[in-house]
Parts: structure tokens; sequence; C-alpha cells
């Protein structure tokens, strides 16, 4: 089988897989399987690369890559923009779980306070 075909397997098993998101429970797993899906399409790329590939929209089969490669792009900010939220309402409830065992802490009230500088 030649790289070209190769790589559209590959890019096609990675446009399905990033078609759903993933549940809370199973995020490592499905990030692993991307990364590995991206290796072995990286390599395949390096492969291509190495033999001078040109992309030819008039070619059927590279017209396909080039579709396949935009939707992969879009489903994975699609990831990032979730797993960033996820990361970021992360933070906020740490924050709040700080703010509520100690709300004082950020508070600082100077009334009534005299410091003298001079020794």
């Amino acid at each position: 089988m030649d790289n070209i075909q190769r790589i559209l397997q590959v890019s096609a098993k990675l446009y399905q897989h990033l078609a759903s998101l993933p549940e809370e429970e199973k995020r490592d797993e499905y990030i692993e399987k991307i990364n590995s899906l991206l290796d072995e399409r990286g390599l395949i790329m390096e492969h291509l690369l190495r033999d001078h590939f040109v992309l030819d929209i008039n070619n059927k089969s590279h017209a396909m890559l080039a579709e396949l490669d935009k939707g992969i792009r879009e489903r994975l900010n699609k990831v990032m923009k979730v797993i960033q939220k996820d990361l970021k309402d992360l933070q906020n409830a740490k924050k709040h779980e700080q703010q509520y065992m100690n709300p004082y802490a950020n508070v600082q009230v100077m009334d009534g306070r005299y410091y003298d500088k001079k020794k």
C-alpha cells in the first residue's frame, strides 16, 4: 500500500474518532488515541515529504485528503475548546473553594493603624 492510501486511512480513522466528544472518565484514553493517530499520520507525512509529494486538488485522493485535513483541524479545535473550558472551570472552582475556606484572605484594611517609619 502506498503512502497516500495509508495517510487517507489514518486520516479517516482520526476524523471518525474526533466525531464524538469523550466522557470525562474516558478523556485520557481519548486524548492518547488522538496523539497516537496524529503521530502515525505525522510519520507518513514525513515519508511523503521526503518523496517530494505535491498536493494536486484535481486528483481525487488528494482532494479527499485535503477535505479530511480541513475536517480534522475543525474537530481538533472543537475538542481543544472543550478541554480549555473544562480547565478554566476547574481553575474557577479551585479559586472559589479557597475563597470559601478563607473569606478574609484578600481583605486589606488599614483603618486605625499607624506605622511609625522612624527608628
